[in-house]
């Protein structure tokens, strides 16, 4: 599964252009500003349904227009092809709306088709930022590889608005504590199957990072919800009228290590060189494990040492990867020759 060619109509800088990719390797070259980006966004929007930088989805929209559309054509073997199409606009009754082959589909029937794993210089928060991020990122993953998942988180972070409403509640004198039974009951099943998941992906991707050789442990402070738990932290809930145990708080972190002991949290004490990487080889996994037969790289090679950048390219053939670069030569010849280009 591939995607062969791309049309956009008032997309972000766009007013109407096509773009058409190799099935292995294109780089996409053009100096910043030029809606370089622009082309993997729409690439990651018919894939997730979901932009990887827009707060809001007229922001994806060039100015001044009502609409915007991005169609892709996507091989999915053979010779079968499908035409995946999400329509942009303000006068939609829905923010955003979605077609394979001209028939409107539902959000969750939509992504899958097409499935890709982004990295961008942005990634660097996954170890840089606050746990929320790791958690979104988490979350990210596994909805778009696992229905289940997918189900089990949407009903998670509704109970648990509800629940937290509740203990605002009886904070105040206004229900009372059998109320939250319910709740419980519903934030304990879907919190344990998250944490399942959860933990077998960052057991997936510690198993893929040690067979590629890198010194990298992931480590998962995992915040199991329980009855018992619910019952130690109680009084506590209530004062501060929130859930305080369950997946919504968990972490995870990136630990250096040499000779099977940890040396160093990445956040903390690594070079910007291991951080980079280490986000990479989280990438990599991902890509393994989502199935997923495209990978887009954005200007990453300016952030890398020439070292780390042959890392990258050896890694280029085994999925169609989608490049770009405002420098071309950072890619040695020997790879350039079996790169199709874009120059914007």
């Amino acid at each position: 599964m591939i995607i062969k060619s791309l049309i956009l109509q008032n997309f972000r800088s766009y007013k109407k252009q096509n773009f058409d990719f190799s099935g292995s390797t294109t780089l996409i070259i053009g100096n910043n500003g030029v809606g370089k980006t622009n082309l993997l966004e729409a690439i990651f929007l018919l894939a997730t349904g979901s932009s990887f930088r827009a707060e809001k989805d007229e922001q994806m929209m060039l100015y001044g227009q009502e609409f915007g559309r991005v169609i892709g054509e996507i091989h999915l073997g053979g010779e079968k092809s499908a035409t995946s199409e999400v329509v942009l606009g303000v006068v939609l009754t829905k923010p955003k709306r979605f077609f394979i082959n001209n028939v409107a589909k539902r959000k969750m029937d939509f992504i899958g088709r097409l499935r890709c794993v982004l990295f961008r210089p942005e990634d660097i928060d996954l170890i840089l930022g606050s746990p929320s991020i790791r958690r979104h990122y988490l979350d990210f993953v596994l909805e778009q590889a696992d229905r289940e998942y997918r189900r089990s988180s949407l009903s998670y972070k509704k109970g648990l608005r509800q629940r937290n409403k509740l203990l605002e509640r009886l904070r105040n004198g206004q229900a009372e504590r059998r109320q939250l039974l319910f709740w419980d009951k519903l934030l304990i099943k879907n919190g344990g199957e998250i944490t399942a998941k959860r933990e077998e992906y960052l057991n997936f991707v510690g198993q893929k990072i040690a067979k590629r050789g890198m010194p990298l442990k992931l480590l998962y402070d995992k915040s199991a919800i329980s009855e018992a738990r619910l019952k130690q932290y109680e009084r506590n809930e209530v004062a501060a009228a929130k859930t305080l145990v369950g997946p919504h708080r968990d972490e995870f972190r990136f630990i250096y290590q040499r000779a099977g002991k940890l040396e160093k949290d990445l956040s903390l004490y690594g070079s910007r060189g291991e951080q980079r990487m280490a986000v990479f080889g989280l990438k990599l996994a991902e890509l393994e494990y989502a199935a997923a037969p495209l990978l887009l790289l954005d200007d990453i090679f300016s952030e890398l040492d020439y070292e780390h950048r042959e890392t990258v390219l050896k890694l280029l053939e085994k999925q169609q990867t989608i490049i770009t670069t405002t420098d071309e030569h950072l890619i040695p010849e020997k790879y350039k020759r079996k790169i199709d280009k874009i120059k914007l």
